[in-house]
């Protein structure tokens, strides 16, 4: 394999702190410049602070073992990190319109001459922000995206926890009637290539509007009727085929993570949460599992700015968990109602920083806009979770404001991968937008 030149963005460094040992044998440029951008983010209280410190920490070891300026063998079998300065190189021709004052167009300027100084080397800029990428481009600098923090390739390709299967009218009788159906009854393949908690619906050949809704738990199992399609103590019903998987993920105390991905108004959250509080202060107390419900999510958009704004921490969140508020006093018709399971410690709505934190047992979370954590968030979430926990990942890989993430990077990406294999997790994804005509309508027109 011919050795290559990789240039390192400070957005990848902030990605993955781990980022310098994850190109094999070649050789790493780290522009003075990301060293500069790193350091101004190391204060920050969350993943991208913890990267920043690790990588600084990671810079600091190598430096004592030579000389990041001539650079510095990663390990065996690796290749060469360097610390490069602009000024230090080859003066290259570099379009006049591109301000060297702006970091960006420095650090690409940096790769520009490394470039012009490794005739033998392809040169490649290594960066998630796309705008740089396409500057790079334009000025014959070649550049990629960060792969290696990929969950998938595309969001088309992220798990959907469902599949449609067209089958004889008869089958789906013998279902109906209680008699045990395998996966090997519609293909000799098929048991090996679902996963625990996978939902099945199965169409009639002869009439289309036939159908039944199974739950697939291993090759030498039966398929499982779905026992859950209904909340109804808060008069929730399933309007559609993900909903009433969803639902029946949702209550079943043996899958302990399950995720929810589909665009706004698809009723992921109001199912996460509904179910939430029938298992928590639900009028069926055989299905009370939980001693609390959790509410939660990213305040991502606060950003570092929080501290400038007027009044308590929990007046500063307030906007933000706002959302959650609402889908509670949606479900339980007033807030007094509200007010006093709160006060009681029935339910709790916290800002992610305070989960985080914790160790919580015997409790039923929901982290809604969990698409704007990172792949490191979520760990640092789910790792916390304590015996007799169930946790709900509920966003929409579409729509994404963290900088450092994106539909195939983040954290509930991660997540919904990651945990497909194994029996205590479940996934929907939501295709049908439920919360009215108008906002359906507007999520496919505008």
């Amino acid at each position: 394999m011919a050795k290559k030149n990789y240039v390192l963005d400070t957005s990848v460094c902030l990605t993955d702190a781990d980022v310098l040992f994850k190109f094999d044998n070649h050789d790493i440029f780290l522009p003075l410049k990301v060293l500069e951008e790193i350091d101004g983010h190391k204060k920050r209280q969350d993943s991208v602070g913890s990267n920043a410190r690790k990588i600084i920490r990671t810079l600091d070891e190598y430096r004592t073992k030579g000389s990041l300026e001539k650079g510095i063998r990663i390990d065996k079998g690796k290749g060469i990190l360097k610390v490069v300065s602009f000024t230090d190189l080859k003066q290259v021709i570099f379009p006049a319109d591109l301000d060297l004052r702006h970091p960006d167009h420095v650090i690409i300027a940096t790769a520009k001459t490394i470039q012009a100084n490794s005739e033998n080397r392809k040169t490649i800029v290594v960066s998630r922000d796309i705008n740089m990428r396409v500057i790079c481009d334009s000025i014959g600098v070649q550049a990629e995206d960060y792969v290696s923090e990929k969950a998938v390739t595309s969001s088309e390709e992220l798990y959907n926890g469902f599949i449609v299967v067209n089958i004889d009218d008869e089958v789906i009788d013998r279902f109906y009637a209680g008699e045990d159906i395998y996966p090997y009854n519609f293909t000799e393949e098929m048991g090996e290539n679902l996963h625990p908690n996978q939902y099945v619906m199965m169409v009639s050949n002869a009439n289309e509007k036939k159908s039944a809704l199974a739950k697939f738990k291993s090759p030498q199992e039966p398929l499982k009727k779905i026992i859950h399609k209904t909340l109804p103590d808060w008069k929730i019903e399933s309007r559609n085929k993900e909903q009433a998987f969803a639902i029946d993920m949702l209550m079943d105390p043996n899958i302990k993570i399950v995720s929810l991905v589909g665009r706004a108004g698809s009723g992921k959250t109001l199912l996460a949460i509904a179910a939430g509080l029938q298992q928590t202060i639900g009028l069926r107390s055989d299905e009370n599992y939980y001693s609390r419900l959790i509410v939660s999510r990213p305040v991502q958009p606060l950003g570092k700015d929080i501290g400038f704004l007027p009044g308590t921490m929990e007046e500063k969140m307030l906007p933000w968990l706002m959302p959650i508020q609402d889908n509670l006093k949606f479900l339980m018709g007033d807030r007094t109602s509200l007010e006093m399971y709160m006060e009681k410690g029935k339910i709790e709505i916290e800002a992610l920083t305070y989960i985080r934190g914790r160790s919580i047992s015997n409790a039923f979370i929901v982290i809604d806009e969990a698409q704007n954590l990172t792949k490191h968030e979520i760990k640092t979430i789910i790792t916390r979770i304590g015996e007799g926990t169930k946790i709900i990942l509920t966003g929409d890989v579409e729509q994404i404001d963290n900088v450092y993430v994106n539909e195939t990077s983040n954290g509930l990406a991660h997540a919904v991968e990651s945990f497909k294999e194994y029996h205590i997790s479940g996934h929907m994804t939501f295709k049908k937008g439920e919360r009215s005509e108008l906002a359906t309508l507007a999520s496919k027109v505008l």
